[in-house]
């Protein structure tokens, strides 16, 4: 028998995901699968084993799931959901309970009810036949993440104190009283709202976690409440969208959505049609140099999941404007993954086409370091990165609007003044200037943002 186990990161959202199995005898599971699961049909091939189990370790918030796809793709396998903590599902599932034991040649995956994080949250002890019961890993979902522990509070403010105390629970009177040489394989990794300031290894050991873990370190339970709830970070708008679509049952889609090229002139004509949202994926000094007018800029990097999951309305009609036509395959996913399906198409041959048929084209400032630092009294600074971001540090004299608030918060800033607008590299601040563009203010984006201005040794205010 040969163990198999294979991590599939996904970028962006930050989430980790396995398939775990027994080459011996060609079964495996996979624990918390992302919507686009193409990925573990093909990781299944390359390693000779079935698809027989599918494991949630709780109900996610911060990406679609895609369990139900996988399971409907691979058809030789079933889905297993909690129902502790009262859990209810909208679509046909295996129920399980704490301590529910499952097989696979010599691997053993023992469910464990860890809640905190969210009520029904289950993690899979890992152990082998001949060496019962002492395990050698577990696979923690967002109970317990390197350096880190799940958030308490995403079920509502009602709950959170609850759920604080369970987590207490979870991590004092479960986790600690595990061996140090286990190993934890947990759902998320560094960058994901769905914990705070999480480690940036992709795995840890329960003994590492014992002496390092700050959410370890607080063995009384009030304080450590305090703590865990105090030490949140901003919760993303769709999260609770994706509770309430993983509770109810994702449909399966069977496929990635498809999404029609438009010709230039069809492209614009859809412009408008069904409340439609345009997305120029390019980067943003592209988008700077040229772009349809009233179009977002979420650059096709990985982290697009995220920002579209904070700023866009999933039954709004995307149109993407790509760098080139063959990108659609890669940014499509990006999308699913936090729930957008509904694509009104995209524009064939890109901004060339557009500029070749003499369409107008809008254009997005921008502005170095040196220069902002320069013209700083003639401008209104606007730092667009994260509270947590902002305390550690900023351009002196700046504003601050997180960037999901910026369109309710536009009216802070004067139409009457240059705005200059800085992130940690550009990214988010190129998405924000598109938003206030459209809102008709005279904006510049500053490419390379906080970094560039860290590297040109200009002064910081906290």
């Amino acid at each position: 028998m040969s163990l198999i186990l294979e991590t599939v990161s996904t970028e962006g959202i930050a989430e980790l995901s396995y398939l775990i199995g027994d080459d011996k005898t060609g079964t495996a599971a996979v624990i918390d699968p992302r919507p686009d699961v193409e990925i573990y049909v093909e990781l299944a091939r390359q390693r000779k084993v079935a698809i027989t189990h599918v494991f949630e370790t709780h109900i996610h918030a911060d990406l679609v799931s895609g369990s139900r796809e996988l399971a409907a793709r691979v058809k030789t396998a079933k889905l297993f959901l909690s129902i502790e903590g009262g859990a209810k599902y909208g679509f046909d599932h295996e129920a399980i309970k704490d301590g529910a034991s499952f097989e696979f040649g010599e691997l053993v995956l023992t469910a464990r009810h860890t809640p905190g994080h969210t009520p029904e949250h289950m993690s899979y002890v890992a152990g082998e036949k001949k060496r019962a019961p002492k395990p050698w890993g577990v696979f923690t979902g967002d109970s317990l993440f390197v350096n880190s522990a799940g958030r308490p509070d995403l079920m509502g403010d009602d709950q959170a104190e609850k759920l604080a105390e369970q987590l207490y629970d979870t991590l004092y009177k479960f986790y600690l009283t595990l061996g140090d040489d286990l190993i934890i394989y947990p759902a998320h990794g560094h960058g994901s709202p769905c914990g705070a300031d999480i480690g940036d290894r992709l795995t840890s050991t329960i003994g590492y976690e014992r002496r390092f873990n700050p959410f370890l370190q607080h063995p009384d339970k009030a304080e450590f409440k305090q703590f865990a709830l105090s030490n949140v970070p901003p919760e993303p708008t769709y999260y609770k969208r994706m509770k309430r679509l993983n509770a109810a049952g994702p449909d399966v889609l069977g496929n990635l959505p498809l999404v029609p090229g438009l010709p230039a002139k069809a492209f614009q004509e859809a412009i408008g049609k069904g409340k439609t949202v345009v997305v120029d994926t390019r980067s943003m000094l592209a988008f700077g140099g040229g772009h349809v007018a009233g179009a977002l800029n979420i650059a096709g990097l990985p982290e697009l999941s995220i920002w579209a999951g904070w700023m866009l309305d999933p039954e709004q009609p995307v149109l993407l404007v790509l760098e080139h036509d063959d990108d659609v395959a890669k940014i499509v996913p990006l999308f699913l993954r936090t729930g957008y399906t509904k694509f009104a198409g995209y524009l064939v041959g890109g901004m060339k086409a557009w500029d070749n048929a003499g369409l107008p084209l809008d254009h997005l400032d921008q502005m170095t370091v040196h220069e902002v630092k320069k013209q700083a009294a003639e401008l209104q600074i606007l730092d667009v990165r994260s509270p947590g971001e902002w305390k550690k540090g900023h351009i002196p004299g700046a504003k601050h609007i997180f960037l999901p608030e910026v369109p309710k918060k536009s009216g802070e800033l004067s139409k009457q003044q240059p705005v200059a607008v800085y992130c940690d590299s550009g990214y988010r601040a190129s998405l924000a200037a598109s938003i206030l563009k459209t809102a008709g203010f005279d904006v510049r984006n500053v490419p390379g943002s906080w970094q560039a201005w860290l590297n040109a040794k200009y002064p910081v205010e906290k």
